[in-house]
C-alpha cells in the first residue's frame, strides 16, 4: 500500500492531491482525511482509489490518511503519508480610531501580498475594560464600525482576524494594539499690525487658524483687545481678517479666540498668544489759522512784531493733549487741548521771520504731524 501526493510541498490555501496504490484484497472503499476537512470517499478500482484534492491549511509537515473498508465496510487496512505545508504570507492589519461626537470609530484595513480575495472573516475590536465589538471582513474589506463608547487619549484598543469558518486565509494577521493619540490642539496666530495705528481709526487685524498643520475654513475667530470685541470667521485659507477700533494711545494688546466644529483638533475656545499694538493720539483734526495772515502787535512788543491765532483739533475730542505748532518749518510754540479736543496758541514771529513772504503752518500732536496745513501770508498793509 501507499499514498502518492502531488505536489509534496505546498503553500497554505493551494491544493494538492492524494492517490492510493496497492489496496489490500476485498477492499472497496477508501476514505482519505486530512487535518480538519471534510472525509473523502472513494471506489477502490483494480487496487488503487483517487486522486482526491484537499486545501493545504497551517503550516509544516501534516499528516494525510486513507482508511480502506470492505463491501460490509470492515475496516481492511490503513495507511499515511506527509505533506509539507509553507506558511502563509504575513499580512498585516492597520487600524485608525477617530472621535467625534462622544463616539469613538474604527476603521481597519486588511493588507495581504496574496491578495484579498476570498480573505473573509472577523475584525474584533477589545476596547479598554474588555469588551469587543466586531466588523465583517468580505474579500478583505472592512466595515467602519462604532465602537459604542469614547476611548479616551492614551487608551488602547486591540484588533484581530479570525478567518470565516470554513475558508482559508492567504495571509496570517498578528493581532495588534492601537493607542488613541492625544487630541490636537487648533493654533491660531494673530499677525503683526505693520501701518500705523491711530486712536479712533479702524485698522485691520488678522489671524492664521490650522488644525494639524492645515487650514481650518469656517472657524469663528473673536479679536479682542480693542474698544470693542469683533468677530469674523475664516475663509478657505484659514485666515480672518476684522477691523478693530483702539480709544486711547498707548500700547494695546490683541489676542484672537477661535471655534471650530468639524475637525479632529480641539478648537473650543482657542486663544493666540497676543501681540502688543502701539496707539498713536489722532493727529488728523482741523489746524487753522485765525486770520489768515499775519498781525502787527500793538503796540509793539519785541522781539516779536507780528502775531496769527493757530489752532489744531484733536479727534476724538480729548483733554490734556500736547500740541506742538510750527510755522514754515520753525516751531513756534504748545500749546494743550481743552475739553473739546482744540488748542489754541498765538504765534508771534520776528519781521525778519516773515519778510520772505508766504508761509505754512503746521501742528504735531503727540509726535503725529496732522494731515492739514495752513497757509499764512504778511497782512499788507500791516495793521
Amino acid at each position: 500500500m501507499a499514498l502518492t501526493i502531488t505536489p509534496v510541498t505546498v503553500s497554505a490555501c493551494s491544493s494538492f492531491t492524494v492517490s492510493a496504490t496497492g489496496a489490500p484484497a476485498g477492499a472497496v472503499n477508501a476514505t482519505f482525511t486530512y487535518d480538519g476537512a471534510p472525509p473523502q470517499t472513494v471506489a477502490v478500482t483494480a487496487g488503487a482509489a483517487g486522486p482526491v484534492t484537499f486545501t493545504a491549511a497551517g503550516s509544516g509537515a501534516q499528516l494525510v490518511s486513507v482508511v480502506y473498508t470492505d463491501a460490509v465496510s470492515a475496516v481492511v487496512g490503513a495507511d499515511t503519508g506527509t505533506v509539507t505545508v509553507t506558511a502563509a504570507p504575513a499580512g498585516t492589519l492597520t487600524t485608525t480610531l477617530t472621535t467625534a461626537g462622544g463616539v469613538t470609530t474604527a476603521a481597519t484595513t486588511l493588507t495581504c501580498p496574496a491578495g484579498l480575495t476570498g480573505l473573509n472573516g472577523t475584525i474584533t475590536y477589545t476596547l479598554p475594560g474588555g469588551a469587543t465589538v466586531t466588523a465583517t471582513v468580505t474579500n478583505g474589506v472592512v466595515a467602519t464600525v462604532p465602537l459604542g463608547v469614547s476611548v479616551l487619549p492614551g487608551q488602547t484598543v486591540g484588533v484581530s482576524f479570525t478567518p470565516a469558518a470554513g475558508t482559508c486565509a492567504a495571509c496570517t494577521f498578528a493581532p495588534i494594539t492601537v493607542t488613541v493619540p492625544a487630541q490636537t490642539t487648533c493654533s491660531v496666530v494673530v499677525l503683526p499690525v505693520v501701518a500705523p495705528v491711530t486712536v479712533g481709526q479702524p485698522v485691520q487685524v488678522t489671524a492664521v487658524v490650522t488644525c494639524g498643520g492645515s487650514p481650518v475654513a469656517g472657524a469663528t475667530v473673536t479679536f479682542n483687545g480693542g474698544t470693542s470685541p469683533v468677530t469674523v470667521t475664516t475663509n478657505a485659507l484659514g485666515i480672518a481678517t476684522g477691523l478693530l477700533t483702539f480709544g486711547a494711545a498707548g500700547t494695546a494688546t490683541v489676542t484672537a479666540t477661535v471655534t471650530a466644529a468639524g475637525t479632529s483638533c480641539s478648537c473650543s475656545g482657542v486663544v493666540s498668544l497676543p501681540i502688543t499694538i502701539t496707539v498713536q493720539q489722532s493727529g488728523n483734526g482741523p489746524l487753522q489759522a485765525l486770520p489768515a495772515c499775519w498781525r502787527v502787535n500793538v503796540p509793539f512788543p519785541l522781539p516779536n512784531l507780528f502775531t496769527a491765532t493757530l489752532r489744531a483739533t484733536v479727534t476724538p475730542a480729548t483733554a490734556g493733549v500736547p500740541v506742538t505748532f510750527s510755522v514754515g518749518g520753525q516751531v513756534v510754540g504748545t500749546a494743550v487741548t481743552d475739553a473739546s479736543g482744540m488748542a489754541t496758541f498765538n504765534a508771534g514771529l520776528s519781521l525778519l521771520q516773515i519778510l520772505s513772504g508766504t508761509y505754512t503752518a503746521s501742528a504735531t500732536i503727540n509726535g503725529t504731524p496732522v494731515q492739514a496745513t495752513s497757509t499764512l501770508t504778511p497782512c499788507l498793509p500791516p495793521v
